[in-house]
């Protein structure tokens, strides 16, 4: 039954994990490569994602460079970050593709401070289902005469430090990045 308790703690740390990735998609107004990670480009038939063909650097804090491996690939590239959620216009100029990141305005930073909130809890329900699944399999090992009441009790203190653990992590995630977001 120790394994329940590593289990819950690997799948938590990979819900938060999940948050992580979440968070950096999320346009701040600093450019970051990860908002294009969720990007998939029509390539000879195929959905590749963008950062398989092209590499994407940083060269300011409001501009991404994607420098396509094929050069045949960029009108490819451009026509699928035009037809993204990002809401970005490329420019080209030969081989490299800009996108300039406007700063957000005040009501639009308030929109993303609402998506990363429901972000993160999403990311603590997953946590609670974690816990909810951990204790009914302690229940049922206690039931089925495995563990004793004692023991099924220690391992649910354990569960409920994880959970509080990785809840606190979350909220930290969350207050940085509303912090980032709202920056001016």
């Amino acid at each position: 039954m120790e394994d329940v308790v590593k289990i819950s703690d690997e799948k938590m740390k990979k819900a938060v994990e999940v948050v992580k990735k979440n968070f950096a998609g999320v346009r701040t107004g600093r450019a970051s490569p990860a908002l294009l990670d969720h990007i998939k480009v029509e390539y000879y038939g195929t959905q590749v994602p963008l950062k398989q063909l092209a590499s994407i650097s940083v060269p300011e804090p409001t501009t991404l460079t994607i420098q396509a491996f094929d050069k045949n690939s960029v009108k490819d590239i451009e026509k699928a970050i035009n037809t993204s959620d990002l809401g970005l216009p490329p420019n080209t100029d030969g081989g490299i593709i800009r996108l300039n990141l406007p700063k957000p305005t005040e009501e639009r930073r308030k929109e993303l401070v609402k998506i990363i909130k429901k972000e993160g809890e999403d990311g603590k329900v997953a946590l609670r289902n974690i816990r909810r699944d951990a204790m009914e399999k302690l229940k049922g090992a206690k039931n089925k005469k495995e563990m004793s009441e004692d023991m099924e009790k220690n391992k649910e203190e354990e569960i409920g430090k994880l959970i509080t653990k990785y809840s606190e992590e979350i909220d930290k995630l969350y207050k940085a990045k509303e912090k980032e977001i709202m920056e001016v």
